[in-house]
Parts: C-alpha cells; structure tokens; sequence
C-alpha cells in the first residue's frame, strides 16, 4: 500500500553572525550549520560516549523490548539506544524496529531465535532516524516484507546515506550495516497485517516528529507502539512539524489505548501520563518560540533562552533543545 506524502517546506533563513568561539572552532561550526541548515543531527553518533547493554523484557505474552540508554552512539552500545523489540504470532515473528546498527540488529536476531524458530515475516521501520533502521540488514537472510510508512523511502534516500557515513566514523564499516529500503508501504488508510491469530494494525502519521512516522498497535495485547512520536524521561527531538506533533499526540489521546511503548524510555508506561509530559514540553517550545519570534529574537539568540525551564525534567536537554528551537522557528516565523 502506498500514498504521496505531502512536506511542509520552509523557506531558507540567512545563516545568523557566528560567535568567536565558533569561528575558533571548525567542529562547532560544523554541527551549527547544519543546524541551522534544517539538517537533522538526531541520533547521529559522538564520540566517547559509553552505555550498558540492556536486555529484553516481556512486557505482554509474546511481546519482548530491550529498552535503550539515554546515551549517544558509541562503540560499546553499538547505537542501540532506542527501544526495539519483537512479537510472536501463532505463525510468524514481526520485529518492531531492528535496532541502531548491523551489530545491533544481530543482537536481536539472535535473541528472538532464542526464544522462537517461527519464521521472521516483517521488519517495521517506524521512521528514518538511524537509531531505529540500520539494523534491518541483520535480517536479510529471513527474507522479511520491510514495513515503513509511504514518506520512509523518500527519506532514505535523502539523509541515508548522510546518517550511514556520520555512524560508520563511530562504529567501522563493518558494524553499521546498509540502508534497507521499505517492500510495503502504509499511507492515509493503513494497513494490517496477521501473525497467525495476532493482527497488528499500522497508522501513517501526518509530518510530526519526522517526515515518516508509523505506529502499530498489536491488538492481542492492546499495546500501541508509538515509536519516537513518543519519548519518555529523554528530550524528544524535532525533525518534522512542531504543530504537527502536537495534533498527533491529540489522535494517540482519543485512541482509547491504555498503555505505549515509546521509542524512548522505560519499555512501557501510560499512554495518559507520557503524552501529558511530551505535550507540556512542545506546547512550552511552540509558545515560547512564537513570542521570541514577535519580539524580534534571531533564530540563535531565541535557540539559548527558548524552553529553558524544562532543562532539569529531559535527559540529554543540552544536546538537543538548542536544535528544537531551531527547527521550531524555521516553522513558526511564517505563521
């Protein structure tokens, strides 16, 4: 199944002066540009960051997560720092997002082979951001249908390879795996699909938190599988429309799902609370953005003072609201 998906594009903003720490410094004034460029640095790997490996929890009959360090890409994490997982059916296996890099999606691979020699039938990709899709090519030799939502493959070829060559001056060549491209693609009406007496319904999400959102809910647990349109206790990051997001969260609210599975964060909360801490924190981005905007603030100077008071409730704050922010008000200043 497929559909066109529809961008918003924002028109150029002129690169604001730089300060004399940048200028003295090509790495900040590298990662800045890009910034400002309306280039997306979520989840592309630092080094010197370190994180334990984490194991997989059954969260519900059939459904296992290993739940992803609040930490950056390393060597010793692989880049598996999202939440990943899997679901058995009564026939087949779906792994619901393959993890971070080769080496990670091999992890898990080996894992589900442990607890089932069920055939491993598809491969959900819930968006392009390399923490969630280098891992697909651990998979290749099952065979899988590749699930992504209709915008996945546009976005791909986009920054794939942009992400891939950042991940392998982590990792090496041989950990990170080749970009997989989505066999079915999920647009305005969905899809399902049957594991053998377990249907898995899939929801393609306007522009939100990316071009290329997808969520699933597996209907024998009940479990809505949200994938970064919700991130619990880390700072979500912003690579799509803020006010787009913040109309989604209202279509997760009136779903009538109980419990989620975010893309980051513990491997299961409640869908009320976590929406309700992510919604204050993008509500606080919107407004603040818009009033920086109306009084005149450049895009830098509104990226240090904008949604400053939510620094101690986000790990990794310092990392990623400055970028936000940015993505914010190339949005919000042609309202």
């Amino acid at each position: 199944m497929s559909a066109k998906v529809t961008e918003r594009l924002s028109q150029g903003n002129a690169l604001p002066p730089l300060s004399r720490r940048q200028m003295a410094s090509p790495s900040l004034l590298s990662r800045r540009s890009l910034l400002l460029a309306g280039f997306c640095l979520c989840c592309v790997p630092r080094k010197g960051l370190t994180a334990e490996e984490a194991g997989l929890e059954e969260i519900s009959s059939g459904v296992f997560i290993r739940q992803g360090p609040h930490a950056e890409a390393s060597p010793d994490n692989h880049n598996g720092i999202a939440n990943i997982g899997f679901i058995i059916g009564g026939d087949s296996v779906l792994v619901t997002d393959p993890g971070g890099s080769l080496a990670d999606g091999r992890w898990l691979r080996s894992e589900i082979r442990r607890r089932t020699e069920r055939p491993i039938t598809h491969v959900v990709i819930s968006h392009a951001h390399p923490d969630h899709c280098f891992g697909a090519g651990a998979f290749d030799e099952d065979k899988p249908n590749i699930i992504g939502h209709a915008g996945l493959n546009a976005a791909l070829q986009t920054r794939g390879d942009f992400y891939r060559e950042r991940l392998v001056e982590v990792l090496g060549k041989q950990e990170v795996g080749r970009i997989v491209l989505p066999t079915q693609e999920v647009g305005a009406n969905g899809a399902e699909i049957d594991l053998g007496e377990r249907v898995v319904r899939f929801t393609a999400h306007q522009t939100a938190h990316t071009t290329c959102d997808l969520s699933m809910i597996d209907e024998t647990s009940g479990l809505l599988f949200a994938g970064d349109l919700l991130f619990v206790e880390r700072i979500p990051s912003l690579d799509g429309s803020l006010l787009g997001w913040i109309e989604e969260l209202d279509g997760f609210r009136a779903s009538n799902v109980a419990r989620v599975v975010p893309g980051h964060g513990p491997v299961m909360v409640d869908l009320g609370s976590a929406i309700a801490d992510l919604e204050r924190y993008l509500v606080t981005l919107r407004d603040e953005t818009r009033a920086a905007i109306a009084n005149g603030l450049a895009i830098d100077e509104a990226a240090e003072t904008v949604a400053q008071s939510e620094r101690q409730n986000w790990a990794l704050f310092d990392d990623y609201n400055s970028r936000n922010v940015i993505q914010a008000y190339k949005e919000l200043e042609w309202e």
